[in-house]
């Protein structure tokens, strides 16, 4: 019977969050106001490669049609990720975070942190969309002006705190990571119009039965990779001391340390995509007449998506976010000392800060492995489309977040599971052999 309501209570799970994604869904497609919707996604065809394009992957769509949600997550991404080099930086945020409350505390000030963001974009976006056309001439903004401007941030601020308490619920009362499942939500919306893209080039003869089996057959390799790859990891091992306790043995016992091959996920990428796509994106805004318009153009062309100086700067790019990121992810220092608390240690490596710096060496090889990996499936895409003129519709790193979050809500629903048949099973052996749970 216990395992049964287990059941029933992953299920409701599973369906809340079904239910939330839907709801992020339906309002991705509410327009904000003020704003002229065909002339906006005119303006949108001749971004591509820009950090709006980037933006708009990962919101499903919302910044293209400028919708409430057109900020997305990214702000509460983008404050996160502040926090996280702040406390790792600042001694004061460092001693805040290992406090009980700490980390509550922490997560406040990055609520804090992300409206005070969004009104940033917000008011940038407002100011920048008053002053494009779209490729016909029309005005984006069918009322430009300061009422639009508060009206804009109001409404975009709004939407942004809107999706961050739908994660946060999401991650409470649902099953996964409501931060990662948004933004595979928003990914996954892009799959059938890809799709539909795929056929009508097939139709119009602009893509063969050849092409499209190659395409089919590297996604499928692609799928494999990542899957192989994200659940790989490197097995330290770790041996605990014995300890005698009121006559009683504890430790002793050998286990090891798992250290993933990719720590930092795909928060390479995104930065690397995100740093190549300024020059683009500060082309768009900048007038014909003004000197500075040619100097943004020829830089735009330099680091166009695809072409070979992007793709060894964006390679470079996310080998050096993902050293960064690793360090943040994976803090050797703490892991020595908490195994050194535990009476753990790493066999042949004495305590303290010589297994940190035996930690530090396996993270630095694995990283590099990792970055490797990650610049591989991220510009396989732009190289079949640019040197074997293979059309190629989903992006490598959104092939990452797919499949890596994919499996890591499979993982928590799987964990779930088996923690409940042990909380189970342990209960039955305290029934029948008369031990009381305190």
């Amino acid at each position: 019977m216990s395992s049964v309501s287990k059941l029933e209570e992953l299920k409701k799970r599973v369906f809340f969050t079904i239910l939330m994604l839907g709801v992020y869904r339906v309002a991705t497609q509410v327009p904000t106001p003020g704003v002229d919707g065909g002339a906006l996604s005119s303006f949108f065809d001749g971004m591509q490669g820009s950090l709006f394009s980037v933006f708009n992957t990962f919101s499903g769509g919302a910044l293209e049609r400028f919708s409430v949600l057109a900020l997305g997550i990214m702000p509460y991404i983008t404050s996160s990720i502040i926090f996280s080099l702040l406390s790792y930086s600042i001694p004061a945020l460092t001693e805040l975070q290992k406090e009980a409350d700490g980390h509550k505390k922490i997560q406040q000030y990055t609520r804090y942190a992300t409206v005070l963001l969004c009104f940033f974009q917000g008011y940038g976006l407002a100011v920048g969309l008053e002053n494009i056309r779209s490729p016909n001439g029309l005005p984006v903004v069918i009322d430009p002006g300061m009422a639009f401007r508060l009206l804009t941030v109001i409404t975009l601020t709004a939407g942004t705190m809107f999706v961050m308490w739908l994660g946060e619920q999401i991650t409470e009362r649902g099953i996964g990571n409501g931060i990662s499942l948004i933004i595979f939500a928003g990914i996954a919306a892009g799959i059938p119009s890809g799709i539909r893209d795929t056929f009508n080039l097939l139709q119009n003869g602009e893509m063969n039965i050849v092409n499209l089996a190659v395409v089919l057959g590297i996604m499928l390799v692609s799928f494999w990779i990542i899957i192989f790859v994200e659940r790989a990891f490197r097995k330290v091992p770790v041996q605990y001391a014995k300890r005698v306790v009121n006559n009683r043995v504890f430790g002793g016992q050998s286990s090891h340390l798992p250290i993933k091959i990719n720590i930092s996920g795909v928060m390479p990428p995104i930065f690397a995509s995100a740093l190549l796509g300024f020059p683009t994106t500060i082309s768009q805004f900048i007038p014909q007449e003004s000197p500075l318009k040619n100097y943004f153009t020829s830089v735009e062309q330099l680091f166009f998506p695809g072409k070979t100086l992007y793709n060894l700067v964006f390679v470079a790019l996310i080998v050096f976010f993902a050293y960064f990121y690793s360090t943040i992810q994976f803090k050797t220092d703490d892991v020595s000392e908490s195994l050194k608390k535990n009476g753990g240690f790493i066999p042949g490596i004495r305590p303290g800060e010589q297994t940190a710096e035996f930690l530090n060496n396996i993270v630095s090889r694995l990283t590099l492995v990792g970055a490797i990996y990650v610049s591989a499936i991220c510009i396989m895409p732009a190289i079949l489309f640019n040197y074997a003129k293979v059309p190629f519709h989903f992006g490598g790193t959104s092939l990452l977040i797919l499949v890596g979050v994919a499996i890591d809500t499979m993982a928590q629903a799987e964990s779930f599971m088996i923690s409940q048949r042990l909380d189970t099973a342990y209960k039955s052996r305290g029934k029948y052999s008369g031990v009381k749970r305190f």
